[in-house]
């Protein structure tokens, strides 16, 4: 009797190696709840943004200048070089203003 090919019975020897290939899927992203608080006044929006994002660049994408802001998660400062890993509520508090 002969077995077709592709068979799993066909006496074939070793297994070939597997193969990684790159996923297509899109990356993961990460729901961020920003306000940005300056003179009493606040707004607010969401954002997604890939895991791993740096909170610069939401800083940035809350049209502020992240070097002249606070970061607070909570009432907790977040350094601005921190990797965004899970959905997170920041507070973004403008230090300066011009004159």
């Amino acid at each position: 009797m002969r077995l077709h090919r592709g068979s799993s019975k066909d006496d074939r020897g070793t297994t070939p190696a597997t193969e990684t290939l790159p996923l297509s899927a899109s990356p993961a992203t990460v729901r961020v709840s920003v306000e940005v608080v300056r003179g009493g006044r606040s707004r607010r929006f969401d954002l997604e943004v890939p895991t791993g994002t740096a909170v610069r660049a939401v800083v940035r994408s809350a049209g502020e200048s992240p070097e002249g802001c606070a970061v607070l998660d909570g009432e907790t400062p977040v350094p601005l070089d921190t990797p965004l890993e899970g959905p997170i509520r920041l507070t973004v508090v403008p230090t300066f203003s011009g004159g």
